[in-house]
C-alpha cells in the first residue's frame, strides 16, 4: 500500500481560472522561504510564529560490506528529488510516496531508540560523540561506527564545470580541522534557492554487518550548527536522523531514511517537531502525520510514477494543532460575505465604487487618492526591470499600431491610416499615462470601436455624408456624454459587470476578429490569386547543402547555464512572438518576391486621406442639423467606450493583482472623454483601455520571491506600480512616426493572420469555451473541472444554452443595417445576467458566474454562505486550496 504526504491529494481540476481566495492562509507554520514573501492576513491573525525553510538530505550507506560509503541520494525542500545514478543528475521535483510498513517500523524504531532534543553538540564530532552512547554498542563497535560517521559523502553537485562534480571522490575520515565546508559546497546553485535562515537536517540510513540489531537515533540541535561536508550546501543543519541495522532484504532502511526525510519535510509534523520537548511529544507528530495520510490500494496505482507537484500548494491552515484552532475559534476560517469562493474582494467591498451622492464625488475622491501617490509612481520605475518592460511593451504598442492602423485604413478607404495610428496613439497614450488613475493601462484602438468606426463610415458612404466631419462631432458628443457619466459616478455600475457580461463581450468581439480575417484573406485569392504548380510566376527550390558544408561549431558551456540561456530564449520568442511573425513574414515576402497587398503608408509626415489637413473642418460638406443628429451615433458609441474602458478597468484592478495604489475608474473615464474631442478634431482613432497589452505590461512588471523550494513556483508579490514605462512607452512610439518608410513593406495578410490568432486566443481562454465544448463531449469523457462537481450538467448546458442564444443575437444585430444599435444590445446583456437569477440558484450563480451586489448582501440570510466558507466539508476545501492563489497572467501580446 502506498501514500501520500497529507494535504498532496492529486487534483486534476482543469480549471486554472479559479481562484481561492487571496487573503486565505497559504503560508502555515513554518512555511515560506523568502521573507520577502506575500503577507497573509490570516497568518498574521493567527499570531503562527513562521520557522524558518528546512532542507533535508538522505545519505545511504553503500558498498557495504567491501568499501563502504556515505552517498547522497535524495533531498527534500518541500517536493522529493531523487539522484538518477545511471543519468548521473537529480530528477525533477515530485510529490513523494511511501509505503505505509516504513513508517510503522519508523515508528517502533524511534520508540526503542535514542532521542536527544536539544542536543548542546557543536560540531560534526561531538554530534558523533553523542549518537553513538548507545548502551548496546561496545567500545570497539562505538569506534567503528564513529569513524564511519566521519567519512566523507559523496554528494552531486553541479559545478561550473562542463560535467556534474561529485562532492569527494573518495570517502575518508574528516579531521576535526577539516569540518569546513568544501569549495563545492559554497559553488552548489542550489544555495541560491534558499532565504537566509534557512536550516537543514541530515538523515543517515543503510544496512551495517556488524550491527547485531537496528539502532535508531533522532537529534534537535539545540543551535543549528555547519556540520561540515555532511550536507551539500553549507546550511546550518537543526535535525540529524542515523537509522543502521543488519543486512535485511529488500531496501527497508533506504525506505525508513525517505520517511523521515518526507516527515521533516511536512511543515505540520516540522512544526510538532520544533517544539517537542519528550519521545513522547515526537510519536506524537508522527500518528498525528499518520491520521492524515492518504492511502492508494496496491494494483491500481503504479508506485513507480512520480507525481508532479501541483500548481498552488493547498492551504495550511485545516491542518493547524488543535491548540491554535480552539484559542482562536472557527472565525478564522470563515470567508465574509463580500468575498466570493474564490476569495476575491467584490465590487462592493471597493471604496471606489461607492457613490458619494456629489457632481464629480468620485472623481475628486479619485483625484486625491492618486494625489499621494504621484511621487512614488516616479520612484517606483527606478528598477531594472522597468527598462526591460519599456522594450517589451514598446514593441507589442508599434505592433498594436500597426495592426490597427493598417486595418482602418481600409475600413474607412484611406481617411485614416498608420501614421494617424502611430501619432494618436503617442499622443493620447502619454498623456495617459500622465494624468490617469491606472497609470498600468495601456491605451490603444480596440477591436470594438474599430468595429464601430467601420460601421460609421459605412453609414457615411451610404448616405452620402463626408465622414470626418460627422465623426468630429460624433466625438464631441461622446465627450460630453462621458463627462454627465463621470459626473453621476456611474462607474459604480461596474459593480453588475459579472462573468457573463464579459464572457459575452470578449466572445462577440473574437468571433469579428476571426470572421474578418478569414473574410479578407479569402477576398485576396480572387485579387491575388494562388499560382497553381507548373505555373512560371513563381519558382521554389529547395537544396541540402553537400554533407561537408554544413558544419556548426559547439562551445562547452555549464549545462546550468546553458538551460539558463535556452530558457531566456524561450520566454523572448515567447514575448515578441507576434514581432517575430512581422518581421519573419516581411522577410518571407521580400525573399520570395510575392505579389501581395501591402501596407499603405504616406511618404511624408501629413495626413493618410490626400488633400487635408490636420484639422478636420467642423462641417465639410455635411447640413449644419448633422452636428445635432451625431449625438444619437455618439451615444451608443459612449455606452460601447463606457463597457471597453470599464470591464478592461474591473478586470486589470482585480484583488488578486495586489494593486497597493487603488484604481481610479472615475478618473480613467475622464482622461477617455477629455482625449475625445482632440483625436476626433485631428482625425486621429479613438482610444480606450486595451485589456490584452495592459495585462502584458502588468505581466511584465510583476514582483516574484526570488527564493524558492524545487518544484515550487514563485510566490507572487503584487505588481511594481508606477507611471514611467508606459510614458516611456508612448514617447518611443511618437518617435516611431519616423519609420513610415519601412512599414510600407508589410503585407496586409499578414496583419489578418495576426488578428486571427488575436480572435482564437482570446475565445479560446474564456470559460464560455470551455462550456461549450462540454456540449460535445460524452460525460464519461468530460474534463474535471470545478463547476461540473456542483452544478447538475444539464443546469450548466442551460446556462450554455443562454449564453450562446444572447451572442446569437448579437451577431444577428450586428450583420443587420441596425447593427449601429449593438452597444445597446451589449448593455442588455447585463439586464439578461440579472433575470438569471429568477432561473439559477444563488449557488448555481455562485459556480457559474458571480454574484451580484444585492445577492453578496443577501447571502447570510439565505444561508448559502456556510457551503462556501472553509468551515464547510473537506472535500470542497480540498478542491479550493489546489486552485492558483496568484493571477496568471498568460497573455499573447498582440
Amino acid at each position: 500500500t502506498e501514500m501520500k504526504l497529507p494535504g498532496q491529494e492529486e487534483s486534476d481540476i482543469s480549471s486554472a481560472s479559479e481562484n481561492v481566495p487571496t487573503g486565505e492562509l497559504d503560508s502555515g507554520p513554518g512555511s515560506g522561504l523568502s521573507p520577502d514573501g506575500p503577507l497573509d492576513t490570516d497568518s498574521r491573525e493567527l499570531e503562527v510564529p513562521k520557522d524558518p525553510p528546512l532542507f533535508i538530505q538522505l545519505n545511504e550507506l553503500l558498498g557495504w560490506p567491501h568499501a563502504p560509503e556515505w552517498k547522497e541520494t535524495g533531498r527534500w525542500v518541500l517536493f522529493e528529488e531523487k539522484l538518477e545514478v545511471g543519468a548521473g543528475r537529480w530528477s525533477t521535483p515530485h510529490v513523494p510516496t511511501m509505503a505505509l510498513p516504513s513508517l510503522q517500523k519508523l515508528r517502533s524504531l524511534l520508540a526503542k531508540g535514542l532521542v536527544l532534543l536539544d542536543c548542546p553538540a557543536l560540531s560534526l564530532q561531538e554530534l558523533t560523540e553523542q549518537v553513538t552512547r548507545v548502551e548496546s554498542l561496545s567500545p570497539e563497535l562505538r569506534g567503528k561506527l564513529k569513524a564511519l560517521l566521519l567519512q566523507r559523502p559523496q554528494h552531486l553537485i553541479q559545478t561550473p564545470c562542463t560535467s556534474p562534480c561529485w562532492g569527494s571522490a573518495h570517502p575518508r575520515e574528516a579531521s576535526q580541522e577539516e569540518e569546513a565546508p568544501l569549495k563545492e559546497q559554497h559553488q552548489n546553485p542550489l544555495r541560491q534557492k534558499f532565504a537566509a535562515g534557512a536550516e537543514a537536517g541530515a538523515v543517515l540510513a543503510g544496512q551495517l554487518g556488524f550491527l547485531e540489531q537496528p539502532l535508531g537515533v533522532f537529534v534537535r540541535l539545540r543551535d543549528p550548527v555547519v556540520l561540515g561536508p555532511l550536507i551539500e550546501v553549507p546550511l546550518p543543519s537543526r535535525f540529524f536522523c542515523l537509522l543502521l541495522g543488519p543486512p535485511t532484504l529488500g531496501r527497508g532502511y533506504h525506505e525508513m531514511g525517505r520517511a523521515v526525510a518526507i516527515l521533516l519535510s511536512d511543515l505540520q509534523f516540522q512544526w510538532r517537531v520544533r517544539r517537542a520537548s519528550s519521545l513522547h511529544d515526537l510519536l506524537a507528530a508522527l500518528d498525528a502525520f499518520l491520521e492524515e495520510v492518504t492511502v492508494l490500494p496496491p494494483g491500481r496505482w503504479d508506485p513507480t510514477a512520480r507525481i508532479p507537484p501541483p500548481k498552488c500548494l493547498p492551504s495550511e491552515h485545516k491542518r493547524l494543532p488543535s491548540q491554535l484552532r480552539v484559542a482562536k475559534g472557527p472565525s478564522v476560517r470563515r470567508r465574509t460575505p463580500a468575498e466570493d469562493r474564490h476569495g476575491r474582494r467584490q465590487h462592493a467591498a471597493n471604496p471606489e465604487l461607492r457613490r458619494t451622492g456629489r457632481l464629480f464625488g468620485g472623481l475628486v475622491q479619485d483625484v486625491r487618492r492618486k494625489a499621494s501617490w504621484y511621487p512614488s509612481d516616479f520612484l517606483d520605475a527606478l528598477h531594472p526591470q522597468c527598462f526591460s518592460a519599456v522594450l517589451y511593451i514598446y514593441l507589442a504598442t508599434i505592433t498594436n499600431a500597426i495592426t490597427f492602423g493598417g486595418l482602418l485604413g481600409e475600413a474607412t478607404d484611406g481617411a485614416q491610416g498608420v501614421l494617424e495610428s502611430f501619432l494618436g496613439t503617442a499622443v493620447t497614450g502619454a498623456a495617459f499615462c500622465l494624468i490617469a488613475g491606472q497609470p498600468l493601462t495601456i491605451l490603444s484602438s480596440t477591436g470594438p470601436v474599430l468595429v464601430f468606426e467601420r460601421l460609421l463610415f459605412s453609414f457615411s458612404r451610404d448616405h452620402s455624408l463626408d465622414y470626418l466631419p460627422f465623426r468630429l462631432w460624433v466625438g464631441i458628443w461622446v465627450a460630453i456624454f462621458c463627462l454627465v457619466l463621470v459626473a453621476t459616478e456611474a462607474s459604480v455600475l461596474v459593480r453588475y459587470f459579472t462573468r457573463f457580461t464579459e464572457e459575452g463581450f470578449c466572445a462577440l468581439i473574437s468571433l469579428i476578429f476571426i470572421y474578418d480575417a478569414v473574410g479578407k484573406m479569402l477576398t485576396l485569392t480572387h485579387a491575388y490569386p494562388i499560382q497553381r504548380p507548373g505555373s512560371p510566376t513563381y519558382g521554389c527550390l529547395c537544396q541540402y547543402p553537400d554533407p561537408g558544408g554544413n558544419e556548426s561549431q559547439w562551445t562547452s558551456t555549464n549545462p546550468k547555464d546553458r538551460d539558463d540561456i535556452l530558457s531566456m530564449v524561450r520566454k523572448m520568442l515567447g514575448d515578441f512572438s507576434s514581432v517575430l511573425a512581422i518581421l519573419l513574414g516581411c522577410g518571407l515576402d521580400a525573399f520570395l518576391g510575392l505579389a501581395t497587398p501591402k501596407l499603405m503608408v504616406p511618404r511624408e509626415f501629413k495626413p493618410t486621406l490626400p488633400g487635408r489637413g490636420w484639422l478636420v473642418s467642423p462641417f465639410g460638406a455635411n447640413p449644419w442639423w448633422l452636428s445635432v443628429a451625431a449625438a444619437l451615433p455618439a451615444l451608443l458609441l459612449s455606452i460601447l467606450i463606457f463597457m471597453d474602458q470599464q470591464i478592461t478597468g474591473v478586470i486589470l484592478n482585480r484583488a488578486e493583482y495586489r494593486l497597493r495604489k487603488g484604481a481610479g475608474f472615475h478618473l480613467d473615464l475622464f482622461c477617455v472623454a477629455v482625449l475625445m474631442p482632440f483625436t476626433s478634431a485631428l482625425g486621429l482613432p479613438w482610444y480606450v483601455s486595451a485589456t490584452v497589452i495592459s495585462l502584458a505590461h502588468m505581466d511584465s512588471l510583476r514582483r516574484e520571491s526570488r527564493a524558492c523550494a524545487p518544484g515550487e513556483a514563485p510566490s507572487f508579490l503584487g505588481i511594481r506600480e508606477q507611471r514611467l514605462t508606459g510614458l516611456a512607452v508612448f514617447i518611443l512610439t511618437g518617435i516611431s512616426i519616423f519609420l513610415a518608410p519601412i512599414l510600407k513593406f508589410i503585407p496586409m495578410p499578414l496583419l489578418y493572420g495576426i488578428f486571427l490568432y488575436m480572435g482564437v486566443t482570446a475565445i479560446s481562454s474564456i470559460q464560455f469555451t470551455k462550456r461549450v465544448q462540454l456540449l460535445l463531449i460524452p460525460a464519461k469523457h468530460q474534463p474535471d473541472l470545478l463547476f461540473l462537481r456542483h452544478v447538475p450538467l444539464s443546469r450548466v448546458h442551460l446556462f450554455t444554452a443562454i449564453q450562446l442564444a444572447c451572442l446569437g443575437l448579437l451577431w444577428i444585430i450586428k450583420s443587420t443595417p441596425a447593427a449601429i444599435i449593438f452597444p445597446i444590445m451589449l448593455l442588455g446583456l447585463v439586464g439578461v445576467r440579472k433575470a438569471l437569477e429568477w432561473v439559477f440558484s444563488p449557488q448555481e450563480l455562485l459556480w457559474l458566474d458571480e454574484l451580484m451586489p444585492e445577492k453578496e448582501r443577501s447571502i447570510p440570510e439565505k444561508g448559502v454562505e456556510p457551503e462556501y466558507s472553509f468551515s464547510g466539508s473537506d472535500s470542497e476545501d480540498s478542491e479550493l486550496m489546489y486552485q492558483p492563489k496568484a493571477p496568471e497572467i498568460n497573455i499573447s501580446v498582440n
